[in-house]
């Protein structure tokens, strides 16, 4: 007898449908093959299929049992197949009525017959909900994360007994329901802006980047605090919008990231690789694809401390998703596409000993080593970071004074009204914030005063920009205004923007 059971399987973080087909046949020695382009977890479900059944006091069909993943053009992975190939062999067997067109049924399963937490429910439960499934049956640890999605009946189990008791009618069990989400930041951050002395530039400078999700590089001597103004920015940042965080809540599904307590990420990211990560630990790849820190750093950031220090392929892999906001991984089987919409921060020193250009002391490196040092981070690379900026020592006045600091909650909220600003003007283009708009939405929406596009065609000539540099210099002046809350860029706007130009301009 043949069975059919629904389930989904996910590329990348999008997901496709996948029929489980379950022929018993009448006929043959017994055996148990699985077909469908299965990877090596799947087809090591014969195993776990078979002792979950036995174990849940529930029928082995000893037949000729084929099991077939259709379609069959592209690879299956994972142990998500287990729970549907049980239910289908109970179908296929005759134990259980087939009334399963409706629902889609996602879950590894133990030999005792339990259900496990699964990766990538919550992708698998928004494929259900848009090919007009009505229910999905998941295990218990992941019915928070499938219960987010609305318009879809969520149904948790803990063992394979329990869904084969429901099916025969033998038990009830009730649609799940989460709790309401909370998308407000009330989270306590360890780090704070009124803890840091002095920076006032700096702290202007962090406020403009989060309001506008602008890329930023911070150089200066060791000790001036790059890393504490880095470890505070995630307080200043926005709260995050419903899609955003289903964006990123399905990345951390799909890559088995997800926090068992966490139904779904309300904070944004902050993703501070070491500068030993290798190039598929930065970008993502491997065996098994999985996404790597440019895209578990999405719709937050990418904390990359002493820069130069990365390898250079590292370095140089990373023009490409700062272009595109996307990073696609191909290999001979296919190719997979992770979003990588972050904001970058970068730290580094000016010099490999730390003090060139510092006051109180002096650097000890020679000049070859001083340009091998700056040539390690390339002009394209630069060009891509909207603001470059030099951190001083601090005085150590400011470090004694009393004077208390403003507290980032302070700050968060004009970067909230800002970034508000911002969703209002995009609500029909499909982006969120300034950084992310192309050359035309700069045209639409960047409306430049007549003194100010006379200083900036002067700068263009005098500081040698790019059409790149150009057109950040814009998005840039655009965020300025927003914190402003000027409808149009002034000249005001674009002198402070060209202050966060680099010094060498390529």
């Amino acid at each position: 007898m043949l069975a059919k059971v629904i389930s989904g399987a996910n590329i990348g973080i999008n997901s496709l449908p996948v029929t489980v087909e379950v022929d018993i046949a009448s006929s043959g020695l017994p055996s148990f093959t699985i077909v469908g382009l299965a990877d090596r977890a799947i087809e090591e479900s014969r195993e776990r299929v078979r002792s979950a059944l036995k174990n849940s006091n529930i029928e082995f069909p000893l037949k000729r049992i084929t099991v077939n993943l259709a379609p069959a053009d592209f690879p299956k992975e994972g142990p998500i197949f287990d729970l549907p190939i049980a239910i289908g062999l109970m179908i296929g067997s005759g134990q259980i009525e087939n009334n399963l067109d409706d629902t889609m049924l996602v879950g590894e399963l133990s030999l005792d017959g339990g259900l496990r937490r699964t990766q990538g429910v919550l992708p698998l439960t928004i494929l259900a909900k848009r090919i007009g499934l009505k229910r999905i049956f998941v295990p218990k640890d992941n019915a928070d994360e499938a219960a987010v999605v609305e318009g879809i009946d969520v149904f948790a189990f803990n063992s394979l007994s329990e869904v084969a008791a429901f099916l025969l009618g033998l038990a009830t069990v009730d649609i799940y329901h989460s709790k309401p989400l909370d998308l407000e930041n009330n989270q306590i951050y360890e780090y704070d802006f009124s803890q840091i002395k002095g920076q006032e530039q700096a702290k202007r400078a962090l406020e403009i980047a989060a309001s506008g999700a602008h890329n930023i590089l911070l150089k200066g001597p060791p000790g001036a605090g790059k890393t504490l103004l880095a470890r505070s920015f995630p307080s200043i940042l926005p709260k995050m919008t419903l899609d955003e965080a289903l964006e990123v809540t399905q990345i951390y599904s799909v890559s088995g990231n997800l926090p068992f307590d966490k139904a779904i990420l309300t904070t944004r990211p902050f993703r501070s690789p070491h500068h030993t990560a290798s190039y598929v630990g930065i970008i993502g790849g491997g065996g098994t694809i999985k996404p790597g820190e440019v895209s578990l750093a999405h719709r937050g950031v990418l904390f990359l401390d002493e820069l130069p220090e990365f390898p250079r392929q590292v370095l140089e892999s990373l023009r490409q998703p700062l272009e595109d906001r996307k990073v696609i991984i191909s290999r001979a089987a296919g190719s997979l596409t992770y979003p990588a919409q972050f904001i970058l921060l970068a730290a580094q020193n000016p010099c490999p000993c730390g003090f060139l250009g510092a006051l109180n002391k002096n650097c000890i490196c020679m000049p070859g080593q001083i340009a091998r040092y700056q040539k390690k981070i390339s002009g394209p690379l630069l060009d891509r970071i909207d603001m470059h900026l030099d951190i001083p020592a601090v005085d150590v006045t400011k470090l004694t004074d009393n004077i208390v600091s403003e507290s980032s909650e302070t700050i968060r909220k004009r970067v909230e009204k800002a970034r508000q600003i911002q969703l209002d003007r995009f609500k029909d283009v499909g982006i969120l914030a300034n950084s992310e708009m192309n050359n035309l939405q700069i045209k639409q929406f960047c409306t430049v005063t007549k003194e100010a596009l006379d200083l900036l065609k002067m700068a263009i000539v005098q500081m040698n920009l790019s059409a790149r540099a150009y057109h950040r210099i814009l998005k840039l002046s655009r965020t300025i205004a927003d914190l402003a809350e000027s409808e149009n860029i002034t000249e005001g706007h674009i002198a402070e923007s060209l202050q966060y130009r680099t010094k060498d301009e390529n």
